[in-house]
Formats: C-alpha cells, sequence, structure tokens
C-alpha cells in the first residue's frame, strides 16, 4: 500500500505534544476559501513554482497542460526549467518506507513525549495507508490532525489506534461551512461529540478567518457548543496572511483574500469563549 506525501517536518512543535515528525498527506474531500495547504487537496502529485529568481523564460509553461480550464505545470516542466525553480509536490512512500524514515529519530521523539502526527490535506481520506503505516511504528505515539470530515466508522477507527487528535472547527452553521468549505458540517459535529466522549486525548483548534471564522456569532455558536461537550479549552489560529504564495506556485487563481485589519481583537474572542469558562489559546 501506498500513501501521496507532499511535506514531512521533523522536529516540530506545533501539532501535539512533544517533538513530533509531522506527515503532510495529499487529498481534502473539503475546499475551504482561506485553506493553508492548498497543494494538500488534490490526491495527484502536483508541481509548483518558485518565483524568486524566475526569469520568466516560460519553459515551465511550455511544458505545462490544460485540464478543466486549469493550467498545471508538469514533470517535463521541473526537468526544463533552467533555474530549478520547479518542485514536486506529492511524492509515493510505501507504509513501510514511511514508518523507517519517521523512526530514524524515535530515540529524540519518545523522549520528551512527542511522535508523529499526521496531518494534511485530510489525513483521514488516507487512513487505510495511516492504520499499515502505525503499525511498523514500534509504539510511538501517533496524532491526527484532522477537519473531523469523515464517515463515523473511518474516524472511530482513527480515534481507537491514536494517542492525541487534533479537531478543526471552523463554522457552525451548515449552510456557511458548505459555503466557505464545499460541503456540510453534519459529519464533523457528530464526530467531534464522538470524540468528546471517547476518552481521548485531544484539543479543539479554531482558524480565524477575518469576517468569517471570527466572526462573534459564529465564535458563540461553537463556545456554546464544545462547552455542552465538556470541553474546558480550545485553540485559535490567527490568518497566515502569507498563504496566497502557495496560489500563486500552483498557479492557481482563486488566491485567498481576508483582510487582517478587520479580524476580530483575540480580548474579544478570549471574551467570548471566558462567557462559556472555555480557556482560548491563541497560537
Amino acid at each position: 500500500m501506498k500513501g501521496n506525501i507532499f511535506s514531512i517536518e521533523e522536529f516540530s512543535t506545533f501539532d501535539g505534544p512533544g517533538i513530533r515528525t509531522t506527515i503532510f498527506l495529499k487529498g481534502c474531500p473539503l475546499r475551504c476559501k482561506w485553506c493553508h495547504n492548498p497543494e494538500g487537496q488534490s490526491f495527484e502529485t502536483e508541481y509548483m513554482r518558485n518565483y524568486n529568481g524566475c526569469i520568466n523564460c516560460g519553459n515551465c509553461l511550455k511544458y505545462a497542460e490544460n485540464i478543466s480550464g486549469r493550467v498545471l505545470l508538469t514533470e517535463k516542466s521541473l526537468e526544463n526549467c533552467p533555474k530549478y525553480l520547479i518542485r514536486r509536490s506529492g511524492e509515493e512512500y510505501t507504509a513501510e518506507k514511511l514508518a523507517a524514515k519517521i523512526l530514524k529519530n524515535e530515540r529524540i521523539l519518545k523522549m520528551n513525549g512527542g511522535g508523529v502526527t499526521f496531518s494534511g490535506g485530510e489525513p483521514l481520506s488516507q487512513f487505510a495507508f495511516i492504520k499499515e503505516c502505525v503499525s511498523h511504528l514500534k509504539g510511538l505515539s501517533v496524532a491526527i490532525q484532522t477537519s473531523g470530515f469523515s464517515d463515523t466508522e473511518t474516524f472511530l477507527q482513527a480515534v481507537s489506534i491514536s494517542q492525541y487528535i487534533l479537531f478543526d472547527l471552523k463554522l457552525w452553521d451548515a449552510e456557511e461551512h458548505k459555503l466557505y468549505c464545499g460541503q456540510g458540517n453534519e459529519l464533523i459535529l457528530n464526530n467531534y461529540r464522538i470524540l468528546t466522549k471517547s476518552g481521548k486525548k485531544f484539543i479543539t483548534r479554531i482558524p480565524l478567518i477575518p469576517q468569517v471564522t471570527d466572526r462573534k456569532t459564529n465564535l458563540e455558536n461553537i463556545a456554546n457548543f464544545v462547552n455542552e461537550c465538556g470541553v474546558e479549552e480550545v485553540e485559535v489560529l490567527p490568518y497566515n496572511r502569507l498563504t496566497g504564495s502557495k496560489y500563486l506556485s500552483l498557479l492557481r487563481e482563486d488566491i485567498p483574500e481576508y483582510d487582517a485589519e478587520k479580524a476580530t481583537s483575540f480580548e474579544e474572542i478570549l471574551s467570548i469563549f471566558k462567557k462559556y469558562n472555555i480557556k482560548s489559546i491563541k497560537m
């Protein structure tokens, strides 16, 4: 069995307890308009262009393909760039090969309570591969960072093989979730309820997108929901202004444009969650 990986970050301290190796898997069923990892949306290997140092020779575009109205760079684009500015995003690994790479740092990861985190994209879209990889990890702590958009059976299996879950909650209203993320949130909310009753360690993460997810009404509804689920702490993630550069590298035109100057202040966000006796941590 093989999985498609677009990035491996070693010695991460952001994706769960301790020092971790974070594996970013390609493919996601959602299409969040602010997605910070657009190279993780497609299940296929893609090619990205670094504009720093580009001499605009046009070679990469000469070998590009037009698929359904979108220009995609190719392997030949990579091979024919005179400045070597094209990189491949997506490499196939067998479960054994990926486990071996992770276990190179086994001693360091285990000595401080760290481990491996599977992220994406949506890692549960490649769950069979993750499950096989975990079987080779010699008891190393496993975390999964997920949108929660998955069938319940897969989600239950993911919880069972993990020691820690990082779970995103974005929008409370189902229609708004469909508008901004491409799918409703019924599965997500149901899986979140399952997680909170599972006894498994987890953290709730809320991406703050100016005038979308950070609106008072949305945060009030999320705070009320997580409070009803018995949750006492959440992490809030400020909007990343540099996200657009990845879309440019993929030759995409749907670049997110959210005005960070209009973002709700952290003090106001903190006060919203405090009303529900929930501690909010800014990441």
